[in-house]
């Protein structure tokens, strides 16, 4: 109801008291849908900010504002200068203009996601804020009221219908009538109550800030949810402005970034499941390599120019037919297998580096999609989007940027802290109370986590993996044993101050292993 006719007479009153006599001293914009005029005489200054989105639409007046010094703009330059004479306000309609001096209006036209700021002179356009809705220019703010026939024979003959006689009112004063039995009373009495609530719209006691249906509304009628109720129409539509745009704005970032988040989260597991098949495939195929060992072994035993040959396949412990190429010797034909399988041995170590990147991204995606749902309210969500500003831009992740190494094992995701200050980042961040830390025993080295799954316990065999790696990743990497401690991540703490990587342990277990990477003696 913000933009409401009936409300928009109460606010055009209280301008009307603000605004004339004023001088423009500034119009301009910081931001694509916003416009803010800024007026002011020798006793004071008065702002309206004009923010004209898709998905909002209001104005505010703020007390002061202070002006970006870049990414700023000056706009509807000819009105400054002049001073406000009038503010006026149409009939039936959502729409105001200033009268200016100069005979200059500034309409102010808000009809939801079409509003408008047009200014004229001597009845043309001069500028339009809106230049997308080109039609606005050929307004007339002197001609833009709306008669309507609104006594009771019209309302009789209409049978009560509100939409035919008032279509002004909007929603709210018809969802305050229903809670009256509006539908059930007869013609005359429908007649007195619809008189009894215009008199709460042409001189509302209170504003309310209210929640109507699960949306925050402002209205001249008691319904709803009320949050919070004003008596001045300024303070109200401010108010008003500020709740719903720190309410939406964090309903559509949240989401928004949710939905960032989710779609790399898909295209990173696509990536990986792809990459992951193609190494398998490679891994398991040694053809080009054994089929040379087969020719060179056999090189007595192939006829010259051959152009296929059956031999003794010892890898398979069978015959085998080979093709040949005529013109090629048969030792020229394992050389050049040989550089084929060269090629596919580079070609295994890069898919393997870029099946452990994507799995450390997973794991960062995940993490971050976590962290996102523990952010219940804007500021908490606005310290998420800063510190993962990195995941929700469109650039791919640079692999300094992943604080941690990633293994696996039987399903369990295992987690290797890179250094003292991206130890802290793992166990602060990427690490919750159901994960399992470990740590070399009274030396320092990597952090080491063992990510939770519901459901599931950690095989002892997982454990001894993720504390070999700890171990291998400390200072007693060279030990032939090492002690290493493990914890539900709840027990461990980071003090205050402490230095980078240092953390409290407060209950811990403690098994004994040999420092070693056991993934790699699986490569």
């Amino acid at each position: 109801m913000h933009q409401n006719y009936y409300f928009l007479k109460q606010l055009t009153q209280a301008l009307q008291q603000r605004l004339t006599g004023k001088q423009v001293l500034t119009t301009f914009s910081q931001n694509k849908d916003e416009l803010v005029i800024g007026f002011g005489n020798v006793k004071d200054e008065f702002y309206i900010r004009a923010l004209l989105s898709p998905h909002f639409t209001s104005l505010s007046f703020p007390e002061t504002f202070n002006r970006a010094r870049a990414n700023s703009v000056d706009l509807m330059e000819a009105m400054q200068g002049k001073y406000v004479e009038g503010v006026v306000q149409h009939l039936n309609e959502r729409s105001f203009y200033l009268q200016l001096t100069d005979d200059m209006q500034l309409l102010f036209k808000l009809f939801g996601n079409r509003s408008n700021i047009i200014l004229y002179q001597h009845n043309q356009a001069l500028d339009l804020f809106q230049n997308k809705f080109s039609a606005d220019a050929a307004l007339d703010p002197q001609q833009m009221d709306r008669p309507l026939q609104q006594n009771f024979e019209a309302f009789a003959a209409a049978n009560g219908n509100l939409r035919k006689i008032y279509p002004t009112f909007g929603d709210l004063p018809a969802i305050y009538l229903e809670q009256l039995q509006y539908d059930q009373l007869p013609i005359r009495e429908k007649w007195e109550l619809v008189q009894n609530m215009l008199d709460l719209l042409e001189a509302p006691e209170q504003f309310y800030i209210t929640r109507v249906q699960g949306k925050l509304r402002l209205s001249l009628l008691p319904v709803g949810d009320v949050v919070h109720t004003l008596k001045d129409p300024l303070e109200a539509l401010n108010a008003y402005t500020r709740y719903y745009l720190s309410e939406t704005g964090f309903d559509r970032q949240y989401h928004q970034a949710k939905q960032q988040l989710e779609r790399k989260l898909l295209v990173t597991q696509t990536v990986l499941e792809q990459a992951g098949a193609k190494l398998t495939e490679l891994q398991h195929d040694r053809s080009y390599s054994q089929t040379a060992d087969v020719i060179m072994a056999n090189l007595t035993n192939i006829p010259a120019r051959a152009k296929e040959v059956t031999l003794y396949d010892f890898y398979t412990d069978q015959n085998r037919r080979y093709i040949l190429k005529e013109s090629e010797t048969p030792q020229k034909f394992a050389e050049r297998l040989y550089r084929k399988a060269k090629n596919q041995h580079l070609e295994v170590k890069q898919l393997e580096e870029k099946v452990e990147r994507k799995l450390e991204e997973v794991i960062l995606l995940e993490d971050a999609l976590k962290a996102l749902s523990d952010a219940t309210d804007l500021k908490q969500l606005k310290v998420f989007l800063r510190d993962c500003a990195h995941l929700l831009s469109g650039k791919q992740q640079a692999q300094q940027e992943i604080p941690f190494r990633v293994f696996e094992a039987e399903g369990f995701k295992i987690l290797v802290g890179k250094s003292a200050k991206n130890n802290d980042v793992l166990t602060q961040r990427h690490t919750y109370k159901e994960d399992l830390w470990l740590h070399a025993k009274d030396v320092s080295g990597s952090h080491v986590v063992i990510k939770h799954q519901a459901g599931k316990t950690i095989p002892v065999t997982v454990l001894e993996k993720a504390a070999q790696l700890a171990a291998y990743y400390s200072k007693r990497k060279n030990d032939s044993l090492c002690p290493v401690l493990y914890t539900p991540k709840k027990w461990v703490r980071k003090p205050k101050g402490s230095a980078p990587g240092s953390v409290v342990v407060e209950r811990e277990k403690v098994m004994l292993v040999k420092p070693e990477n056991p993934f790699e003696k699986n490569r």
